[in-house]
């Protein structure tokens, strides 16, 4: 009860959004229960996780709960799309074989609400799963292309449905299906190797934007930060008299950065370039930005462990020469 009231904060679009995206990730919770849970553990974790950085770095409090909050749900949805992709892409992956399994069973003379069932194969995973469902449909009075059509509203992929609909399009013109199943399962395979050979010409892209982001991008931050470090203890140790300081062409003064935000700065800059440049990867070799958001983590560590051991090289080599 009190899960579902705290649902009720979200926005009512986002709410049947959310709702949507639980049922194509097969998630039995019901909806309003599953979204208090999390905002009332995205409430909690963020004012845990704001206390003690507080007392130990000295961030703000409010800020500290709100990106901690933030941050908490953007991971759930994000773990839920992905989950909803990975889902729809897998049994993208197995439909030609599973269209062919049905056409073999129709060749056989079976109906097609037998052969139908008879596709179910558990090497299909979710595909075997929503096949098995609409069997159990079919099998207490529901239509087999109504039963065929239910399976489209619980995955999310084009794909999926625009083949659903083309078989029950077969079935209902009573046109030769085994046919059409075995040319559109051809079709499919046809596809996915095109799409394979896309996603090798553009690996060269891929490649350079992980580099330029987890390598290159730290490097020039740790070289930067450092310069800024050196030029902030140098200029503080100038002292001008002022007779001198009226005959210069130029005026020196005290740097008004201090290497504290810098460091802050370079930081979350990293991380919004290496979540940027994840999307960008995603879009480029999948065709959908979300799809490069599990590098992100990958990304994140591998340019803040560069850009602190490269500083701290420069540190250990420079420490001699400017002695700070």
């Amino acid at each position: 009860m009190v899960y579902r009231l705290i649902s009720k904060a979200y926005p009512r679009n986002f709410y049947q959004k959310y709702a949507s995206l639980l049922d194509y990730a097969n998630v039995k919770e019901e909806p309003s229960r599953f979204l208090g849970f999390i905002l009332l553990a995205g409430f909690l974790l963020g004012w845990t996780a704001a206390f003690p950085s507080a007392k130990l770095f000295g961030w703000g409090l409010f800020t500290t709960f709100a990106v901690t909050f933030i941050a908490f749900e953007v991971f759930i949805y994000t773990w839920l799309a992905l989950s909803v992709e990975a889902k729809a892409k897998f049994m993208e992956k197995v439909l030609p074989d599973a269209l062919q399994l049905m056409s073999s069973n129709l060749r056989a003379g079976m109906t097609p609400e037998r052969a139908l069932l008879l596709a179910a194969r558990p090497e299909f995973g979710p595909l075997s799963d929503e096949i098995n469902r609409a069997g159990k449909e079919v099998a207490v009075g529901k239509e087999i292309d109504e039963a065929l059509i239910e399976i489209t509203k619980r995955v999310k992929s084009d794909k999926i449905e625009k083949m659903m609909a083309l078989i029950v399009s077969g079935l209902r013109s009573g046109g030769e299906l085994a046919a059409l199943l075995d040319h559109t399962a051809r079709n499919l395979r046809d596809q996915d190797f095109v799409d394979q050979k896309i996603r090798s010409s553009v690996r060269m892209y891929v490649i350079f934007i992980f580099t330029a982001v987890g390598v290159g991008a730290p490097v020039l931050y740790s070289l930067s930060s450092f310069l800024v470090e050196v030029l902030t203890n140098i200029l503080g140790k100038i002292e001008i008299p002022k007779t001198s300081a009226m005959s210069l062409p130029i005026t020196i003064s005290s740097v008004s950065i201090s290497p504290d935000f810098v460091m802050k700065y370079v930081i979350i800059a990293l991380c919004v370039t290496s979540i940027l440049g994840s999307m960008a990867i995603g879009l480029i070799s999948k065709g959908e930005e979300k799809q490069g958001l599990k590098y992100a983590p990958l990304l994140i560590a591998l340019a803040l462990g560069i850009f602190f051991l490269v500083r701290w090289g420069i540190s250990g080599m420079m420490a001699g020469l400017f002695s700070f």
